[in-house]
């Protein structure tokens, strides 16, 4: 397990725990009681840490290593019945971006999501969870095959950021972007959108578009980075602390602004710390919003979403 930086007393409470029990395994002195003592101590001060966390260490909870990615997710949620389709038909197939068919809970849902890496050689492959443009027109593809079908569509996100390169804005990285935000707005097929671990800018637009908007806890969804807000007003990044606490990326912010649906609870300490239950969690959220959407007509579907996304923005002085 890897530890964040305010995560250091947990850990130090948990190497006492476990050389208090190897003490009591290799010798005959009785460590029950002091066993208990840390483990109360360790429970104390795990609910302290994690229930006054900050802006910036949610941020710090959705990058941790450990934690499970769009394909975890997927592999959890459809088993062995996901089918992943590629290409966008047009340039190339972007492994940034993964889609494709599966059914949960008996319902099949067409999975639309970033994927990172679980080490430098995967992170490579997955650009880092940044995609190009091909990769919001592979997307834009399966999404407009589930609407033909009937089929209902459900979008992970988790991404830093669409790729900022300049051969992604030669083949039109904003262009793609901004055509996925205008075919999902009228998309005739319910679309279910969780935020998984990071939602930035564009990048997570681009996919994010949907008739229920979810959070997962530790989770953030803004239009930059910390660490891009405290360079571009700063000149530093220095103030990422600062800059984090000031966009009001939470998923709890982002609900009081009435951005989001709800707010997906996780296990103390993180998704990673209790995975099966985090995807058990997801799967009931998603099962909900698809009982009710379903019985929506087309029409109404369309008018309850442009609706949504129409009040957004919207303050009284």
């Amino acid at each position: 397990m890897e530890y964040l930086d305010f995560e250091l007393p947990i850990k130090e409470l948990e190497d006492q725990l476990d050389k208090c029990q190897i003490i009591g395994e290799e010798s005959n002195v009785d460590v029950a009681s002091t066993c208990k003592q840390i483990e109360k101590k360790l429970e104390e001060t795990k609910k302290k840490i994690y229930k006054n966390l900050t802006a910036w260490q949610r941020v710090q909870l959705s990058r941790h290593p450990s934690r499970p990615y769009t394909m975890d997710h997927i592999r959890a949620l459809c088993g062995d019945t996901f089918l992943e389709l590629f290409g966008d038909r047009n340039f190339k197939d972007d492994k940034a971006m993964v889609g494709g068919l599966g059914r949960i809970g008996g319902q099949s849902f067409m999975i639309v999501g970033q994927q990172k890496g679980y080490n430098t050689k995967t992170r490579q492959f997955r650009n880092f969870g940044m995609a190009n443009p091909e990769g919001y027109r592979k997307a834009l593809r399966l999404m407009k095959m589930a609407e033909k079908f009937g089929i209902p569509v459900i979008t992970l996100i988790d991404t830093p950021g669409a790729y900022p390169g300049l051969e992604a804005e030669e083949r039109g990285q904003g262009e793609a972007i901004a055509r996925n935000i205008l075919e999902m707005v009228r998309l005739k097929t319910p679309i279910i959108t969780v935020i998984v671990g990071e939602g930035a800018s564009g990048g997570a637009l681009g996919i994010g578009v949907g008739d229920r908007v979810y959070m997962l806890e530790n989770t953030w969804y803004s239009v930059i980075s910390p660490e891009s807000c405290s360079s571009i007003l700063w000149r530093s990044w220095e103030y990422k602390e600062l800059a984090a606490e000031a966009l009001k990326l939470t998923s709890y912010d982002m609900k009081k602004q009435k951005l989001i649906d709800e707010i997906v609870p996780e296990p103390l300490g993180g998704a990673h710390y209790d995975r099966e239950t985090t995807f058990k969690t997801v799967e009931q959220y998603i099962i909900k919003a698809y009982n009710e959407l379903k019985d929506l007509s087309t029409k109404e579907l369309i008018a309850q979403r442009m609706d949504k996304y129409s009040k957004m923005g919207e303050f009284k002085g």
